[in-house]
């Protein structure tokens, strides 16, 4: 018999199925009831619910709630630093059976050789990964990135199975005010999924912008922000990443009525806050925390997700959909004793069958060595641009400050957390360097670097002292990129991203353990943050407010410009 039919029989229990979960109970996130009876799973669907039914395979969930497998609505695998088959691993377990990923790091770096890796890497993974094309590379004019993606290339690649649509559009300007390039690639993909990225965008300029197209958006940071853009029609996402923390500020929002159009993203998160807290099973046990109704929590992570993005095929448990289940201890609890994924238990044997693509992006690292006098800092005026960190958030406050100038050079200030920090441009295109200040590490010795550098990827370095800085951006290079701190001319700890300079080859257990490491070795310096490597990626992305830097120098974002 054909597979349909067959489904069909087993959903009447004519015949077994593969796999029967008994015992539990299946919590419906549309009615918000409780359904006792087994669940049959046959090829990877659900077959049935609610009944008694026979299989091939019994699992015992007795005492356990099933509910639909989570959906990451917008995320990038890089940002977890792992691959994505460890990514897979590491984030299965906590009940994610479906990511919506944006391979833009990668892209950044070496461009469309890393979309493709990604299509190729992921076909193989037990969760779903669904990959939207990267629309920024680079995201500005303000910036070197590694590669450039136009609309012709990706439109080259729009009807691949594994591809949704269109990734964050984050050059909003380039929307608003129809710069010929961005309206090419909205208008390739014109009726498809366009994701957004427009912070703290409102009023005619936010009407101009989803006008273009555009449906869902992860940047708003507070609720009236948020509510604004429901009202224009967006799907909005809440995100809770390792630095981009916006749950609480819109969880008031969510409720019975609006978690049909607001999903969960995670955005930026690295093993470290994944073994620590969770994934998105700790978004929902926090909602429900603060008082979001166990119904709309588990909705805006599944069914809605799967409505946004046109994945009509996942969301609830229901007979037909993709076998995407989750048994978990409580609702409240959210803390995941199973996992299926397309009908797949997750567990080491499974992940253990999967066909591994080899790695790209190798080398990726070819910026000029550089020496302590790279770092200073000229200028005729005492009155400096600031970069001021808001921890948990991505945004930044433009603020001024006097800083003497000594033998031509601004030096840090410990005393008022006035550090220097450098972009050093990595991808062997112009050798460009940038420097300036940055307010709110509360580094008080050292130096800290990285090549996660949102989105060009570029070397990033803050510290106190020149030859540290110098140290740790050299050292960047002969370890193929990745974290590293360094005191007193010596490395105190460091984790190597070989993977164009973005993901480790280890297991994520090993990416995790060398973090906590990395957050030791920070402190040890004085940093404040709980995240000071994502937080200083995020320093030189010049498409978020207010003030960025890249190796061209400081960006005002709000005037989108370059500071001479």
């Amino acid at each position: 018999m054909k597979d349909l039919e067959r489904l069909i029989a087993v959903a009447r229990s004519e015949e077994p199925a593969d796999v029967v979960l008994r015992g539990g109970r299946v919590f419906d996130v549309v009615t918000g009831d409780f359904i006792d009876g087994d669940v049959a799973v046959f090829g990877g669907k659900i077959a049935g619910l609610g009944a008694e039914y026979e299989g091939r395979t019994v699992v015992d969930v007795s005492g356990l709630t099933l509910v639909p497998g989570f959906i990451d609505t917008h995320m990038h695998v890089e940002s977890s630093l792992i691959t994505p088959y460890e990514f897979d691993r590491c984030v299965g377990r906590c009940g994610v059976t479906t990511a919506i990923c944006d391979p833009h790091e990668i892209a950044n770096v070496i461009g469309v050789p890393g979309i493709k890796y990604f299509l190729e890497a992921t076909a193989h993974t037990l969760m779903d990964i669904k990959v939207q094309l990267s629309s920024c590379v680079p995201s500005t004019d303000m910036e070197t990135s590694g590669a450039e993606i136009g609309a012709e290339e990706l439109a080259l690649l729009k009807d691949h199975p594994r591809v949704i649509g269109l990734a964050e559009f984050m050059n909003f300007p380039g929307v608003i005010f129809r710069d010929p390039g961005a309206m090419a690639k909205l208008r390739a993909f014109e009726g498809r999924h366009i994701d957004g990225h427009a912070p703290q965008l409102s009023g005619l300029d936010l009407n101009a912008y989803v006008a273009a197209g555009i449906r869902t958006e992860h940047e708003a940071t507070t609720a009236e922000e948020a509510r604004e853009k429901l009202q224009r029609g967006m799907r909005v996402l809440i995100r809770e990443g390792s630095v981009s923390k916006d749950l609480h500020a819109l969880a008031p929002l969510l409720d019975e009525f609006t978690s049909a159009y607001m999903c969960l993203c995670t955005d930026d998160r690295n093993p470290l806050d994944i073994a620590e807290h969770g994934h998105l099973d700790y978004m929902i046990r926090t909602l429900i925390g603060l008082g979001v109704s166990p119904r709309a929590a588990y909705r805006a992570a599944s069914l809605s997700g799967a409505e946004a993005f046109g994945l009509k095929d996942r969301g609830q448990i229901a007979p037909g959909k993709r076998a995407d289940i989750v048994a978990v201890d409580s609702l409240e609890g959210c803390h995941a004793q199973m996992v299926m994924a397309g009908g797949v238990v997750l567990n080491e044997a499974a992940f253990a069958e999967r066909t591994l693509v080899a790695p790209v992006g190798r080398a990726s690292v070819k910026a000029r060595r550089v020496g302590p006098q790279d770092f200073r800092t000229g200028g005729n005026r005492e009155e400096t641009d600031v970069i001021g960190i808001i921890e948990g958030k991505i945004i930044t406050e433009h603020l001024h400050e006097d800083i003497t100038i000594e033998d031509g050079d601004k030096s840090p200030d410990v005393a008022r957390d006035l550090v220097k920090i450098a972009v050093q441009e990595r991808h062997g295109k112009n050798g460009n360097m940038a420097t300036g200040f940055v307010k709110g590490f509360g580094l008080q010795a050292g130096a800290i670097g990285s090549t996660v550098c949102h989105d060009h990827h570029n070397i990033a370095v803050v510290g106190v002292d020149y030859d540290d800085m110098a140290m740790a951006s050299n050292r960047l290079q002969e370890i193929e990129g990745g974290f590293v701190v360094v005191r007193d001319g010596e490395v105190l700890a460091e984790l190597a991203l070989p993977v164009a300079g973005l993901m480790s080859l280890e297991p994520f257990e090993v990416v995790r353990d060398e973090l906590v490491m990395l957050r030791d070795a920070a402190k040890s310096l004085g940093v404040t943050l709980e995240e000071p490597f994502l937080q200083l990626a995020f320093l030189a992305l010049p498409v978020i407010p207010a003030l960025k830097i890249t190796d061209r120098g400081l960006v005002d974002v709000e005037k989108f410009e370059i500071i001479s």
